[in-house]
């Protein structure tokens, strides 16, 4: 329960820190607008437009006698636009974090340079950076997706789909959540997804304690807006005492040996790479 309370004072310690910071709480807060407003139109489309969709999609209904084929296109109609909903939910954090990649980079470089030592550097060109970002993303969408789909399944088990489901489906969010926010910070550290997972992982309760909070938050887009500038900082601050847990094990392996980090050589070389994470 220790980790728990700890997660969730990271959440507050980057709400104190953009809050003291108000210049960068301004700049944080563009991204998520300007995500705001695409997903507001994309919804907006949907809402007008989800008639003519579903009338598409279902030809077979024409000549459903009334009125079953108006109660069954209305059924269809707002199960899509709910679907559609959910979808800007989960990826709403996703999108914004890509949009303002530079800016939100800026913030968590700003929070290391702040709190005194290193500020690391990916040393990859920007488009670099970006397709990275973007690539990680997917594949934590697509996680959380076939997450999704198992739990909408067991939803239909009585009891447990209406106590137990729902628990689980905002622990997984909020898990996921918390790797897409530190992964602003563990990139510029050059750690890659599997070791980002694993570095979580190993802090499960932490990491849970950190994202489910922001994840329940999350769930008002307006309030994910002006909460992400925080998430991002708070995110830094966990990434920056996680990565110092692992500087002892650093020492020793340095003093055991030469280490080599595996991979595809992505991370070789990369300025503010640490050891330490790599496995």
């Amino acid at each position: 329960m220790g980790d728990l309370g700890s997660g969730f004072g990271y959440v507050m310690k980057g709400q104190r820190w953009v809050a003291g910071h108000g210049r960068w709480l301004g700049f944080g807060l563009l991204p998520g607008l300007v995500t705001l407003v695409l997903y507001a139109g994309a919804l907006v489309g949907l809402a007008y437009g989800a008639d003519d969709v579903i009338a598409w999609v279902t030809p077979f209904a024409d000549d459903w006698s009334s009125p079953w084929a108006g109660l069954f296109r209305g059924f269809l109609t707002a199960l899509l636009f709910v679907f559609g909903l959910f979808l800007a939910v989960i990826t709403f954090t996703a999108v914004t974090l890509l949009v303002g990649q530079p800016f939100y980079e800026s913030l968590s470089e700003e929070v290391d340079r702040a709190e005194g030592g290193e500020v690391p550097q990916s040393g990859l060109p920007f488009w670099r950076d970006l397709w990275i970002s973007a690539r990680d993303s997917v594949r934590i969408l697509v996680r959380v997706t076939l997450y999704g789909i198992l739990l909408f399944a067991l939803g239909f088990i009585p009891v447990v789909g209406q106590t137990v489901v729902p628990v689980l489906g905002f622990c997984v969010t909020g898990y996921f959540l918390a790797e897409e926010l530190t992964a602003v910070a563990l990139q510029r550290r050059g750690v890659e997804l599997k070791e980002r997972l694993a570095l979580l992982r190993g802090r499960r309760m932490l990491t849970l304690g950190f994202g489910v909070p922001i994840g329940l938050a999350f769930l008002v887009p307006v309030v994910a807006v002006f909460l992400m500038p925080g998430a991002v900082a708070g995110a830094t601050l966990l990434v920056r005492d996680l990565t110092a847990e692992r500087e002892p094990e650093a020492d020793d392996a340095t003093a055991a040996g030469p280490a080599t980090a595996p991979g595809d050589g992505a991370g070789a070389g990369r300025p503010g790479v640490p050891l330490t994470l790599e496995k």
